[in-house]
């Protein structure tokens, strides 16, 4: 008998270590049978609808409103009435109270919109519950903070707000982006007509009743659902000043196409394909956690993941090896289970682009590993996966696949691992993992991405600015740097200031 198999104190010890199920409790969610839209601060019904989806298990939820271009700009409309009427003159100090509200409501209403995100989104709850929630708080928290304090933020400069803003958000981190896009907006004095995506819509939903607790003024802030044709209404409404987009960078080419020539402001955040560069000096154990954590956080459904890794030749065997066995830990399955590593793929249209572009990996040349693992039998799930012999040519490591495969390619020298780095259209972000501070600043400095972590890798703060190079986008979100798209800037001494 072993020593985990003789008994202690009467009980037997368990002969391994699995993890028994630990579910979320799903009623502390109340879903209404059929959503319309958030117009003017009131429900306004919806011509037509669509059914969204749990990812993890094809149960239908609710059925949504698949917004017209009509009601489309009876949002605008209301925004522009909200904006007219008060919104954008009532004292700094008074949007800051509703900000501050919003954030604290949040807090208190965590668990109900983690819950509801994993459910809707497929993300393991404990993703919602410790990243997304704090996170989209925090950024009501923060921006709450620069309302009153514009004129500090950019000296010599007299801010005001744009006007309406439209915004169309992704379906991978939901209520986090409605936070990155709606709390600045507020905090400059804008009000605001947001989609969210198709697939996703429902923390959006739930967060209308934050702004009722809140008690915004009616129309300072007015959700639409629907698909892309809602997205492209938004774009094309004649009352909407600024357009921020996060998403793919093919919508974003079309959306900078119609509103060329518009005079319209326009942020756009879009794809990425970042390298994940692993020098010889760095700690491989922190390593292949923050290779783990860039790539299979969220189902790799994030547009900063660090979809290719790149490792110094000298120590390619161990970090590949090391990452196997790391990647035989992971727990795959339902999302609201508070041991799921990694939940459900979002929609069946994603799992199959993944499915094609793993397909394509092989056919290339590339060398396939997945972990045993067994997947529900209903939803979508794809497993872990990491492909070695990669060339810098293969689609796998050109294409954003925006699912849980890594790409595994080698370097000999820093200027190497530079130029492979910097091989590929998007610009987004990257990972650095070395103990010379040096040598971090030394690559820093050359990497054409937007955001660089350094011994870590996908962490966010709220005062940090976020976005991208080339075709990862313009503008920044987040910080001082993510007030700017929504104001106005003069410059003082045209007023006598």
């Amino acid at each position: 008998m072993t020593d985990l198999e003789r008994p202690r104190g009467g009980v037997p010890a368990p002969k391994d270590w699995t993890y028994a199920p630990a579910p979320e409790a799903r009623d502390v969610v109340t879903l209404a049978d059929r959503y319309g839209h958030f117009v003017g601060g009131e429900w306004i019904e919806a011509e037509e609808t669509y059914t969204t989806i749990s990812p993890a298990t094809e149960e239908p939820l609710a059925e949504i409103g698949q917004a017209t271009p009509a009601e489309v700009e009876r949002a605008v409309a209301a925004a522009r009435d909200a904006y007219d009427d008060g919104w954008s003159t009532i004292s700094p100090s008074e949007r800051a109270k509703y900000l501050f509200r919003i954030a604290r409501i949040l807090q208190e209403r965590s668990r109900e919109f983690a819950v509801l995100e994993s459910l809707n989104g497929g993300k393991p709850i404990k993703e919602s519950r410790d990243v997304d929630l704090p996170l989209a708080a925090a950024h009501f928290f923060y921006y709450a903070g620069w309302a009153d304090k514009l004129e500090y933020a950019f000296p010599n400069q007299r801010p005001r707000p744009i006007g309406v803003a439209g915004q169309i958000i992704p379906w991978n981190f939901p209520l986090l982006m409605l936070a990155w896009k709606i709390a600045p907006a507020l905090a400059a004095g804008n009000t605001v007509v947001l989609k969210p995506a198709e697939t996703t819509p429902l923390t959006a939903l739930l967060f209308c009743d934050v702004l009722r607790q809140a008690e915004l003024p009616a129309g300072v802030v007015n959700i639409v659902t629907g698909d892309g044709a809602t997205g492209a209404a938004i774009v094309k409404a004649e009352g909407v000043d600024k357009v921020a987009f996060t998403g793919s960078t093919e919508v974003g080419k079309a959306i900078q196409r119609e509103l060329a020539g518009t005079g319209k402001k326009l942020t756009l955040e879009l794809g990425g394909k970042a390298a994940n560069i692993i020098f010889d000096d760095a700690a491989l154990d922190q390593a292949v956690e923050g290779i783990v954590n860039g790539i299979y956080f969220n189902q790799g459904h994030v547009c900063c993941a660090g979809s290719r890794l790149l490792v110094q030749e000298s120590i390619y065997e161990p970090v590949v090896d090391k990452l196997k066995r790391r990647l035989a830990t992971l727990r795959v399955g339902d999302p609201l289970d508070k041991n799921t590593d990694v939940g459900a793929i979002n929609s069946k249209q994603q799992l199959e682009k993944i499915q094609e572009l793993v397909a394509v990996g092989e056919e290339e040349g590339a060398e396939i590993y997945q972990p045993p693992c067994r997947v529900p039998e209903k939803g979508y799930w794809f497993v872990p996966t990491v492909f070695t012999n990669v060339a810098q040519s293969y689609r796998i490591a050109q294409e954003e696949i925006f699912g849980p495969v890594l790409s595994i390619l080698t370097f000999r020298t820093p200027d190497e691992a530079v130029e492979k780095a910097n091989n590929t259209p998007y610009g987004l972000s990257a990972g650095v993992w070395t103990e010379k501070g040096s040598r971090i600043l030394w690559m820093a400095e050359r990497l054409r991405a937007g955001v660089v972590w350094a011994n870590t890798y996908n962490r966010f703060d709220p005062s940090s600015p976020f976005g991208g190079y080339k075709e990862s986008g313009f503008g920044r979100e987040g910080g001082r740097h993510g007030l700017e798209p929504y104001l106005q800037l003069d410059d003082s001494e045209a007023f006598g200031g």
